[in-house]
């Protein structure tokens, strides 16, 4: 507990907001609110300016009709540094990437920007009972085998047959979705394995997905993958 606490302080201590507020970058999954001073969209994303009670800061959503002077609330808040945004051709040393919270979030939002990482979060979770085949074919492995394997798998073409259990869209444009099969234990996290892909699915879909393992992965904001599958074809 005392190491966790001593990393949470690391990071605070670290981030840097990207008009001038040190201490107001939020540890990730909690929600920033504040005031729109300044709105930026591109095809599928709006770019916030907020006034926050700790100061300003930029932030990301998946498109929405947002108007100058508004009070929103961005929920599962995470932070990025040094993004670059090749639609407004623009790097910002630090932004908040969140979905649109409160009674602003039934506003229309769609697509995938292809460098937008952790936006659009959907956090849905199937907990039930899975019991999928193993897939067959070539370099056909059972979630627990990959997740057990992974160092011996890196870089290298898998298959992998699974239900998905959680799915989030448009982070660091791809979609990511997390599958189990049956196998493996929660205990020691050999029952879930994650797949990044350009493909769309959905909670509760039984598919099979083709990529390639790649291990000990850190994209920021607490999103770290001992093993995980990218670059996936998804079929049902």
């Amino acid at each position: 507990m005392k190491t966790l606490l001593a990393i949470c302080m690391l990071v605070v201590s670290a981030s840097v907001w990207a008009v001038k507020t040190p201490d107001a970058t939020p540890p990730a999954g909690t929600v920033v609110t504040g005031e729109v001073l300044e709105i930026m969209n591109v095809e599928t994303y709006t770019y916030l300016r907020l006034k926050t009670r700790d100061g300003e800061t930029w932030a990301a959503i998946l498109k929405a009709p947002i108007k100058k002077g508004a009070k929103v609330t961005i929920e599962d808040a995470m932070t990025m540094h040094n993004f670059e945004s090749k639609a407004l051709k623009k790097t910002f040393p630090t932004i908040v990437f969140g979905a649109l919270g409160g009674s602003a979030a039934s506003a229309p939002q769609a697509g995938n920007d292809m460098a937008m990482p952790h936006s659009g979060l959907a956090k849905s979770v199937d907990s039930g009972d899975v019991h999928v085949a193993k897939a067959k074919g070539a370099n056909a492995l059972t979630v627990a085998e990959i997740m057990t394997k992974g160092a011996k798998l890196k870089d290298k073409p898998v298959q992998v047959r699974g239900k998905v259990v959680k799915y989030n869209s448009g982070i660091m444009g791809k979609n990511w979705i997390h599958l189990r099969d049956g196998s493996g234990s929660a205990a020691n996290n050999t029952n879930d394995v994650l797949v990044t892909s350009t493909s769309a699915a959905k909670v509760g879909d039984i598919l099979t997905a083709r990529g390639i393992v790649h291990t000990d992965q850190d994209f920021g904001a607490g999103y770290a993958y001992k093993v995980l599958i990218e670059e996936a074809t998804l079929q049902n």
